[in-house]
């Protein structure tokens, strides 16, 4: 595979936007030294029932220490190699390259069973997952089994987003740049605003440029020499997930790391539904945890109101009343992701045409707008539902609004309604991006 056809237009290494991202304080920002574990062949889970039950055994395991971890900003290291070692990660490798090929309903009840215990935890392998996605959409066959056979073999990817730089000016626009030196080898140079799961990760693809400006994709090692990860995610919700910003500098990668992603611009894919219907997976997962504590602390610790009559708050029909509402939103929600995901599994082996993909999309934003107000509900109405005494910073279930709050803004809702209201009213197939 040619990455670039002539040295002579070969950029030099300065003035490839490789900058380092300012605190908010104007300071350098903190460089996360600390690298992954080396790879562990992880166990190899035989079913997508099995899946969904070694999920819910990890939940109640992250739960206990997820406030605690979200009070002191300690990022899971100790939980992500656990997580990896159940064999989860690899779940959606295809069984022809050797995986368990799950099913999107199994991959979206994977992150709302996590996020409804941790949604910092739960969200770090939002990107692993859509990227396995990428590779089915649009890389070689040898790079398929190459990075399939690293996955199962314990390999963590993670991702390296949009640049946040007047330049930029769409989210989807690369600003770093692949680089062909006068010894024939690549290298790749630039700066990228988040990087959720990388910090955690063994392989970085992010979006680059050739001398063309044709967008690519491109793969670096976390360990590799140039690659600088940031600790300056300093958000006020999904305060572990270390997405902070990285920088890329005269990085080497191999032509075999180089997905011309380009060349599918205009072939339709599952790859923007299927990311989606991951960050409405995780939404409808903080919505589950939110709903699961207020009701915790109505039954402990909820005093009942004065003029209610009743000894237990847990029996005030107000907030009965109040607590079956709540759950029909939270339930409805779910069910549409649910829905919306076996959609993705009803067409995932036929020819995907434009009008297949744009169905899709709107399948997974229907999702997205339910699980976006569920969370946001459920987070806020919690403290409505366990009286003033659930606000003390003891408990922490601030967290649960904090991490809606942060979380769905990950994509706006505004453009879910009128990519449907368009598509319904107008026949107007969505834009193929992963936020679509």
């Amino acid at each position: 595979m040619t990455i670039l056809k002539a040295r002579s237009g070969a950029l030099p290494a300065e003035g490839l936007g490789a900058t380092v991202p300012s605190s908010s304080a104007g300071e350098s920002p903190r460089i996360l030294e600390r690298l992954p574990l080396p790879p562990q062949t992880p166990y190899r889970v035989t079913s997508d029932a099995e899946a969904l039950q070694i999920a819910r055994a990890l939940a109640e395991e992250f739960r206990v220490s997820a406030a605690e971890r979200d009070r002191e900003r300690r990022l899971p290291w100790d939980e992500i190699e656990r997580y990896t070692a159940s064999g989860l990660w690899a779940i959606t490798i295809p069984k022809e390259y050797g995986g368990l090929g799950a099913s999107y309903e199994t991959l979206a009840q994977l992150f709302v069973t996590i996020c409804g215990a941790d949604p910092s935890l739960g969200q770090i392998p939002q990107n692993h997952f859509a990227v396995i996605q990428n590779l089915k959409d649009t890389a070689s066959e040898a790079q398929r089994q190459r990075w399939f056979a690293d996955v199962l073999g314990g390999h963590r990817i993670g991702n390296a987003g949009p640049e946040r730089k007047a330049k930029a000016a769409q989210l989807v626009s690369p600003t770093a740049r692949l680089q062909l030196k006068a010894d024939g080898s690549l290298s790749v140079s630039g700066s990228r605003f988040y990087s959720t799961g990388s910090a955690f990760a063994h392989w970085i693809p992010f979006r680059a440029q050739d001398e063309q400006s044709r967008p690519l994709q491109v793969w670096a090692r976390r360990d590799a020499p140039g690659v600088t990860i940031f600790d300056d995610w300093n958000s006020f919700g999904q305060r572990t997930t270390a997405s902070g910003g990285i920088v890329f500098d005269r990085v080497p990668v191999g032509e075999d790391d180089v997905v011309p992603i380009w060349r599918f611009q205009d072939v339709p894919t599952l790859s923007g539904p299927v990311s989606q219907l991951i960050q409405a997976a995780i939404d409808a997962g903080i919505a589950q945890g939110a709903l699961r504590d207020a009701l915790d602390f109505v039954r402990e610790k909820s005093r009942p109101w004065v003029d209610s009559g009743v000894t237990r708050a847990s029996d005030d029909p107000y907030i009965i009343n109040e607590v079956g509402q709540l759950q029909i939103e939270v339930d409805a929600a779910h069910a549409v992701l649910l829905e919306a995901a076996r959609h993705l599994d009803a067409v995932a082996h036929q020819p995907i045409d434009e009008h297949v993909s744009a169905r899709a999309s709107v399948a997974v934003a229907q999702a997205k707008i339910l699980t976006t107000e569920a969370a946001l509900l459920a987070s806020e109405h919690l403290f409505a539902l366990a009286g003033s005494s659930s606000s003390r910073a003891a408990h922490n279930l601030d967290r649960h609004w904090r991490n809606a709050r942060v979380h769905t803004l990950h994509d706006p809702v505004r453009w879910k309604y009128h990519l449907i209201g368009n598509y319904v009213l107008n026949g107007a197939l969505p834009k193929r991006h992963q936020w679509n």
